[in-house]
């Protein structure tokens, strides 16, 4: 029998030994030491005990006769009852079932589902979730923290921007990155985001590739990468790095390949670019012109010629973002009752819940005709309202709002949030004479999933399984996260959020914690909301308390398309 003491901390994970080595007993007292007696196996004892078990304060090994003192390290022994986490009576969201019962999570992990789980759990911390639903954390991932888009830097980094996540119910994202500079390697902005949220980040967190030029390298790079964790990579067919059809098709015929995932923002850029310069050179430069110089048309275009190359690429896997509107819809809904594969779709609060009727709000601007999208011009003497709501692409007509929801139950697979905040009476305001000029968009990773349970649930436009599948599992399965994440299981990362369905509450820029000055969603009245979030089974928001710590998020390493159904 050997015993070993330690003055302080916790042990928090024992190393597998032979067979004939086993844990006699623990005890711990309400003062240090910490005694835990092994007998069995010598050679296991010394050699790998010893040298694998750690701990957090420094350590005693003694035969009864000679003691031994050691370094002190760091690590995890789930015996602790403290690791224990019992939520209790609540409407719990499996993937088989709605039930109510009680979840019990060891460490960071889930370890049962069902009733009467107090008597596994002596000394665990108990939630009474008693009236409330027990849902997968939120999986958001399209979001941009830290995105410099050369004229302005998003004003959300990875502590601001995960925290705010995690007071709306999200656990994880998946960020997409800012360009690098020209002709960097596939790499280069990964290395540079990993440094951007380590130590920052308070919830899991993993990054798309972005592609900006195409060459042997960076087709190349797409597979270690994607043996690194990064098994998605966003093309643009706008902006200064756009890539032309030729570079899209070999990134397409490349993932198809490796089983990997490419992300599109789909937009006609001749056309925007024409339009944009025509409506300057006449001096239509207030918001109210940007819908019209990125109609809908030029979205949907993009998207059906990506769908179309996708298909000759073999059925490439394809995932839409941010779809905005009914035209676009209609293109995804036909290439998939043709047959074609792996084709996804997401879709944004914003283009749920606002319209175009946002970018005539008063501010100052020549034009004083009615725009041709619905809005009113803008009236000169006040701020431009509108340019709170310049995004690519941009808000659009409550008919395609009426589309997207109903495509909602089935033909749309995700929905995340673009999430890209700016100051408005700073960075936005770059655009108060030229809407052109103002940086491209909005805050919303806080409001994603109390407007989507409020809107959707509450209105009874989705059920509570389809919010789930579109905030949590879809997103995790396509993304490479699952089971470890959107889904309430035994032996999944303990991700969990409780909502009250009951509470009401109005969405304003004082009670939300993203680091801008403004809420697009100002004055929306939701029913339903997180009063709990928990990270890897530690409580991180409750009640409205913040309880996270900045670096405690983890980078995900995300898995390739085998075995979900895609690729």
């Amino acid at each position: 029998m050997f015993a070993l003491l330690h003055d302080r901390g916790r042990i928090t994970a024992i190393p597998k030994t032979c067979s004939r080595t086993r844990l006699v007993s623990h005890k711990s007292y309400s003062f240090p030491p910490r005694i835990l007696r092994f007998s069995g196996c010598e050679t296991c004892i010394f050699k790998r005990l010893l040298v694998n078990l750690r701990f957090d304060g420094k350590l005693k090994f003694s035969d009864n006769s000679n003691p031994f003192f050691f370094p002190s390290f760091a690590f995890s022994y789930y015996d602790d009852p403290m690791d224990k986490l019992l939520i209790r009576n609540g409407l719990v969201l499996t993937e088989n079932s709605e039930t109510v019962c009680d979840l019990l999570c060891e460490g960071e992990k889930i370890m049962q589902i069902g009733r009467n789980l107090a008597i596994f759990s002596s000394g665990a911390e108990e939630i009474d979730a008693s009236g409330k639903i027990v849902v997968p954390g939120g999986v958001d991932v399209h979001t941009h923290l830290n995105l410099d888009v050369g004229i302005a830097v998003a004003s959300d980094d990875f502590y601001t921007g995960t925290a705010a996540a995690a007071f709306g119910g999200t656990t994880t994202i998946v960020d997409h990155p800012a360009f690098g500079p020209a002709g960097c390697p596939l790499d280069h902005q990964i290395k540079k985001y990993h440094g951007f949220a380590e130590g920052k980040a308070v919830i899991d967190y993993g990054f798309h590739g972005v592609i900006q030029h195409v060459d042997g390298g960076v087709l190349q790079m797409m597979e270690s990468l994607a043996a690194e964790g990064i098994s998605s990579y966003k093309v643009y067919l706008t902006y200064g790095f756009k890539l032309s059809d030729g570079d899209v098709f070999q990134v397409l015929k490349r993932a198809k390949e490796l089983g990997v995932l490419v992300t599109v923002h789909p937009e006609n850029d001749g056309v925007i670019n024409f339009l944009r310069e025509q409506f300057r050179a006449e001096g239509k430069t207030s918001p109210a012109y940007h819908p019209l110089s990125r109609p809908a048309e030029c979205e949907a275009e993009a998207i059906n010629r990506m769908i179309l190359m996708a298909h000759v690429a073999g059925d490439a896997p394809l995932y839409i973002v941010h779809l905005t509107n009914r035209l676009g819809l209609e293109f995804i809904r036909a290439a998939r009752n043709r047959g074609q594969k792996n084709l996804l779709a997401e879709t944004c609060p914003q283009y749920l819940l606002l319209d175009e009727s946002r970018y005539g709000l008063p501010g100052p601007g020549k034009p004083t005709e009615k725009a041709k999208a619905g809005a009113e011009a803008p009236v000169s003497g006040s701020l431009p309202e509108g340019l709170k709501y310049i995004m690519c692409p941009p808000l659009r007509s409550p008919a395609d709002q009426d589309a997207l929801w109903k495509g909602l139950e089935a033909d749309i697979d995700t929905v995340a949030t673009d999430h890209c905040p700016f100051f408005f009476e700073t960075q936005k305001m770059q655009g108060k004479d030229d809407f052109t000029k103002c940086p491209s968009g909005a805050p919303g990773i806080e409001e994603r999933m109390p407007l989507l349970y409020s809107e959707g649930v509450t209105k009874k436009r989705i059920d509570l399984r389809r919010f789930v599948e579109l905030c949590c599992s879809n997103p995790a399965k396509i993304f490479g996260m699952y089971p470890k994440k959107g889904v309430l299981a035994p032996g999944s990362d303990a991700d969990i959020v409780i909502i009250d369905p009951g509470r009401r509450t109005v969405l304003s820029k004082s009670m939300l914690h993203s680091n801008v000055d403004y809420s697009a969603y100002e004055g929306f009245e939701v029913q339903g909301w997180p009063v709990c979030t928990i990270s890897r089974g530690k409580v991180i928001v409750r009640d409205g308390k913040f309880y996270g710590t900045a670096g405690r998020g983890r980078f995900i390493r995300r898995g390739t398309l085998a075995g979900t159904g895609l690729g």
